[in-house]
């Protein structure tokens, strides 16, 4: 009976756990970026898993590298350089966040095994209900990005396939495919059937693979942080089982998405400003879909920002909530000894663990609003203004 109840609870804390890692496992899974031990599976699994990502490496090179050399050594006009950095930032953002991703993978099975050990270490009904709640959010946050980053950049790419440039050459007039990513016509001209829809194919497979690394770098954000602020909260339940084991998962959580907050709100900031300045100067030349794909990858952008901002920002007022709770303790009926370990953790608490973008900007609900105040908006406004 024993035995039978104890295979039961293994299933259960099992079962939660997987439940709050499902979504980013499907699409970090699906780009050979989820973290597994290699002894785990056989060396044909392995040698797949090698090829998927060498795969994935060559979809975002075959998208980045043509576009890089059309910027470079083929358009000329100004104009129309800037108007193709935009896809090639992007492209270039997820090919960085990729190499993260893949270098920081032993960080991310580290803190996966951690969050499995909490779910097994989560005996009371009551901690269970708290990591449930809090792992339902961040999975229903994960879900969300997929749905907006996913609409946006792929509905860009289809109002962008199905607008093709008319030219007059002579006295025909020509319509050349359109292409979301430019790309290199010197060596292979892409804009005539059968090249360029081999082209837009793979550039499509390209995206998808860029936006699975950008969902999975949020994705894996909000269940990390929401799975902290479970074991934060349950550790203000109960502050005399206060160990350091909570506060190295939240470092570590750190290290794993510094680099890649780094990126993202570098790149988005730089991207938001590219789509405004795109929306504003073609607002009466281009057709009614492609603005409104700029508006939905403008949408996007934000949103991306926002979850990364949002997220340190939840992370470091629950560390400080921590001291709080501490001191609003009914403290004075407490043994001398107790109270002693309490102003320890209230001065612990005051050193909170921030979410950071390389060290160099912290993620917070003020860092938002300073890239869509002063970095990425602010500047259309004249425009606006104008109309």
């Amino acid at each position: 009976m024993k035995c039978a109840t104890h295979e039961s609870a293994i299933d259960t804390y099992r079962r939660d756990n997987d439940y709050s890692l499902q979504v980013n496992r499907w699409l970090l899974k699906s780009i050979g970026a989820w973290p597994e031990s290699s002894m785990k599976y056989s060396v044909t699994r392995n040698i797949l898993k090698t090829v998927l990502r060498l795969t994935c490496h060559l979809l975002i090179a075959f998208t980045v590298v043509p576009s890089m050399l059309y910027i470079i050594f083929e358009e000329k006009d100004f104009r129309l350089r800037l108007k193709a950095v935009g896809p090639f930032s992007h492209c270039l953002m997820g090919g960085i966040n990729y190499c993260s991703l893949l270098h920081h993978g032993s960080h991310i099975r580290r803190s996966i095994e951690h969050m499995e050990n909490d779910w097994r270490m989560a005996k009371r009904e009551h901690d269970r209900e708290v990591m449930l709640r809090n792992a339902r959010i961040g999975r229903t946050i994960a879900g969300v990005c997929a749905l907006i980053m996913q609409g946006g950049i792929l509905s860009y790419n289809l109002a962008r396939g199905m607008s093709p440039i008319i030219e007059v050459i002579g006295n025909e007039t020509v319509a050349f495919g359109r292409l979301p990513c430019p790309s290199f016509n010197m060596i292979v001209d892409t804009r005539f059937s059968p090249v360029y829809e081999v082209v837009l194919v793979f550039q499509f497979l390209s995206i998808i693979v860029v936006n699975n690394v950008t969902i999975g770098g949020c994705g894996l954000t909000a269940v990390f942080a929401m799975h902290a602020c479970g074991q934060l909260n349950m550790v203000m339940l109960r502050l005399h089982e206060l160990v350091n084991e909570k506060r190295e998962f939240l470092s570590r959580m750190e290290t794993v998405i510094r680099q890649i907050c780094f990126v993202e709100l570098v790149g988005c900031t730089f991207n938001l400003c590219m789509l405004g300045y795109y929306t504003i100067t073609e607002l009466h030349e281009e057709s009614a879909n492609t603005i409104i794909s700029y508006i939905m990858v403008l949408i996007s952008m934000m949103f991306n920002i926002f979850i990364f901002c949002f997220f340190g920002e939840l992370v470091m007022d629950q560390c400080k909530k921590v001291g709080e709770a501490a001191y609003m303790t009914n403290w004075y009926y407490l043994p001398r000894k107790t109270v002693f370990a309490l102003i320890l953790i209230i001065l612990r608490s005051r050193i909170t663990v921030k979410i950071t973008a390389a060290k160099v900007f912290h993620m917070s609900i003020a860092t938002f609003g300073v890239v869509m105040q002063k970095d990425s908006l602010a500047y259309i406004a004249p425009y606006i203004n104008s109309l």
